[in-house]
């Protein structure tokens, strides 16, 4: 494996720059296991996640098909990232960005779209059965405007496509073509759907793993095939509870449950050890890269997840040992064991 990974500098905008994130290899977890697991570092998009990519896909692909012209209007439901993707991307190429939200996400959220220009009307949160769900109301609200344009980033496959031609081919030469095991958890699915059919093609023995958290029923499909969810989550974006165009297109193999314990206790290990105060998705992505590795320790495999975003998104949360306290969360050390380092 390589210890040092470059890239040519990046051109022009925005737009050009999101993509060709770095992989970070996480020293700690990698030497106490005897794998190497590396995180996407997609924090280091210009809108700060890995839904700058969803974002860019959907907006080249619509503006491809002439479905979105100078002066028109991108209207989506999100719960946050994606929105601020679209808001990053939107402005240097001249359109007006409308987001529904539910009133349940962190509030930086909220002040960083507002700051981007985003016109933001909040939803209550509720089951996606109900009309009133975000991805229902901005449905509506893309029905109602002139020129307007409704990304639908679940069930356009514009979104999982860009991962297929962008985030999966990096890590495939990033890590050398020795990635053994990717796992990520899934939203609109976008980013498993794209990555997952990329390294695949690549070589099908690659191992696809779906991290779910509580309140998901994606673990329960995968393992029965019935959509059925156990507790709840705290983490934000990620999670679902129906089939979406681009959860069909996915290639997995297996899937495990992660819980909140995992996830908080992950976030704040990586920020005292490894230098990377991650939001709630990257530290259920790292708590599942975390248990695979130890589930092959001191295997040498290559293992590889997403760094979704910062934690910064969520520090008045996070943060906040009252707010911890409220959700029956403690930050818990990790118990590492023996050391399987070979440096």
């Amino acid at each position: 494996m390589p210890t040092s990974l470059r890239f040519p500098p990046l051109p022009g905008s925005v737009w050009d720059n999101v993509g060709n994130t770095p992989l970070i290899r996480i020293q700690s977890l990698s030497d106490a296991t005897g794998c190497d697991i590396y995180g996407k570092a997609e924090f280091l998009n210009p809108g700060g996640s890995v839904k700058d990519r969803a974002a860019k896909g959907i907006i080249a692909d619509a503006e491809a098909r002439g479905l979105l012209r100078r002066g028109y209007t991108i209207v989506e439901g999100t719960a946050g990232n994606t929105g601020i993707g679209l808001a990053t991307l939107a402005g240097e190429r001249g359109y007006q960005v409308i987001l529904t939200l539910p009133d349940d996400q962190a509030p930086e959220k909220y002040d960083l779209l507002g700051a981007l220009g985003a016109e933001v009307r909040k939803v209550p949160a509720v089951p996606f059965a109900d009309p009133g769900h975000f991805y229902h109301a901005a449905k509506r609200l893309a029905e109602e405007l002139p020129n307007a344009f409704w990304a639908n980033q679940f069930e356009n496959p514009a979104n999982g496509d860009f991962h297929a031609q962008t985030t999966g081919p990096e890590i495939w030469e990033q890590t050398d073509g020795q990635v053994a095991i990717f796992t990520c958890a899934v939203g609109s699915s976008g980013t498993m759907s794209g990555i997952s059919r990329a390294l695949k093609a690549r070589n099908p023995n690659v191992q696809i793993v779906i991290a779910d958290p509580g309140g998901s029923g994606m673990y329960s499909y995968l393992k029965t095939g019935e959509i059925k969810s156990e507790g709840k989550s705290v983490t934000e974006g990620i999670g679902i509870m129906r089939i979406t165009e681009n959860f069909r297109q996915i290639v997995a193999d297996d899937a495990m449950r992660v819980s909140d314990q995992e996830m908080i206790d992950m976030v704040f290990h990586l920020a005292k050890h490894d230098g990377l105060f991650v939001g709630t998705s990257s530290g259920l992505n790292v708590a599942a890269a975390w248990r695979l590795a130890q589930a092959n320790a001191g295997s040498g495999k290559t293992i590889v997840t997403v760094l979704c975003d910062s934690g910064s998104r969520y520090a008045s949360r996070l943060l906040h040992p009252a707010w911890r306290a409220e959700k029956a969360l403690e930050a818990r050390p990790l118990v590492l064991g023996a050391s399987h380092s070979s440096t």
